[in-house]
């Protein structure tokens, strides 16, 4: 039994749960989860056609499964994109578009305050193999411009930025690297395609981890790269079927069944941060708010224009601190005394989480890398989640109005 065919022009909320519905002859109404590890062939010239490239037909669950198609067409369709390859967690999509694009000699501009893991991997990994990178501030336009070299290829951002919240423009860094003969990679993590989708503003890979907001409840790993048809064909499907970075296809189930309720959680999460940031700024021990949605951003109107008039679901705040080990004093202080909120360095459930940045997702970073960043010891990172307002207040309040 086939799907019916949808109309075109559907709205966002309607392609997040109507998208890539492929029924069985059981007639299903939801998405099937194909757990194998192989599909059996009718015949051998069949198999060795489709093991050929020449056929279409699933093979073999490294790289062709129907669930993990199923949520690559939806998140394709979400983002605007022709196609999407998943992987098995956001950083294998990095590694993935990576190996992929680049080689020996090749050179990225990379923002300097993209999640630590990304900077570890773009200068570490493949620092080691001979790919030059240059490490930029994510908001100056002329700093991306003035790093171009000639063996430039890739220009990576990631927008907001975890955990301080910057904003790049997108269409600007797009203009950059079009102009140098390269490619805008853009980590769309922290706004989802609910609120901002790069593709429209010129970016031509779109980097996901499925882990956070299209799971929504933090339950699986996963990950994924939007971009054209040609790209995966070309680029990342033989790096994918020869290197493995597979996303499972229970995963990727649980991907596609966050799906669905992708945009409404956005909003919610959206709305419910916007007023917490808000209440931060006016407690006395907290020295900063780091929020788009806030009027004192340095790019709150960049934000609304790209973030569909949103700030997102992120907030993350200084606490007063003479030094920086009185702050981490102070920040510790008031992650432990929530009894609310969870701690842990994951963001984009729909329990709030806290977490001390400079410690925990960017613990690996030098001082001086994080310094460039901006990430102080008296950093706190909220992801909020879906919990009543007032009880978040409350349960932030209990540490913050007990600082010295």
């Amino acid at each position: 039994m086939s799907a019916k065919k949808l109309p075109e022009h559907l709205h966002l909320d309607t392609l997040a749960v109507r998208t890539a519905v492929a029924k069985s002859q059981f007639g299903e109404n939801s998405e099937a989860l194909y757990m194998t590890s192989s599909f059996v062939q009718p015949d051998a010239a069949t198999a060795a056609r489709r093991f050929a490239g020449e056929e279409e037909g699933y093979i073999y669950s490294r790289f062709t499964n129907p669930t993990v198609a199923s949520m690559e067409q939806r998140l394709a369709a979400l983002e605007g994109t022709e196609a999407c390859i998943g992987t098995s967690s956001g950083m294998s999509a990095i590694l993935l578009m990576c190996m992929g694009l680049l080689k020996a000699g090749d050179h990225v501009i990379c923002s300097q305050s993209v999640f630590g893991s990304t900077i570890k991997l773009i200068a570490g990994e493949f620092g080691k193999f001979g790919v030059q990178s240059t490490f930029v501030s994510q908001t100056d336009v002329a700093h991306w411009q003035a790093a171009v070299q000639p063996n430039t290829k890739l220009l990576f951002a990631e927008t907001p930025t975890n955990p301080l919240t910057e904003v790049c423009d997108i269409r600007a860094l797009a203009d950059v690297a079009h102009a140098a003969g390269a490619l805008l990679a853009v980590d769309n993590c922290f706004c989802s395609p609910a609120l901002q989708q790069p593709a429209k503003m010129g970016a031509d890979l779109i980097i996901h981890s499925g882990t956070k907001y299209l799971d929504g409840q933090g339950r699986v790993i996963a990950g994924a790269i939007c971009c054209t048809k040609k790209l995966i064909d070309e680029k990342f499907m033989p790096v994918m079927r020869s290197a493995g970075m597979s996303l499972s296809p229970f995963n990727a189930w649980i991907v596609l069944k966050g799906m669905e309720t992708l945009s409404i959680r956005m909003r919610a999460q959206s709305d419910a941060a916007l007023e917490l940031a808000i209440w931060l700024e006016q407690q006395p021990k907290v020295a900063r708010v780091y929020y788009p949605g806030l009027a004192s951003h340095p790019q709150h109107a960049l934000a609304m224009q790209q973030q569909s008039g949103m700030g997102g679901a992120v907030v993350s705040f200084d606490v007063v601190g003479a030094s920086p080990e009185a702050g981490r004093a102070n920040a510790f202080h008031v992650i432990d005394s929530t009894c609310v909120m969870s701690i842990t360095a994951n963001l984009g459930d729909t329990k709030t989480t806290i977490t001390h940045p400079a410690t925990t997702s960017h613990g690996r970073l030098t001082e001086v890398q994080r310094q460039a960043a901006g990430i102080g010891q008296g950093l706190i990172r909220v992801a909020v989640g879906l919990e009543h307002i007032d009880d978040l207040k409350a349960d932030l309040a209990r540490g913050i109005h007990s600082l010295s």
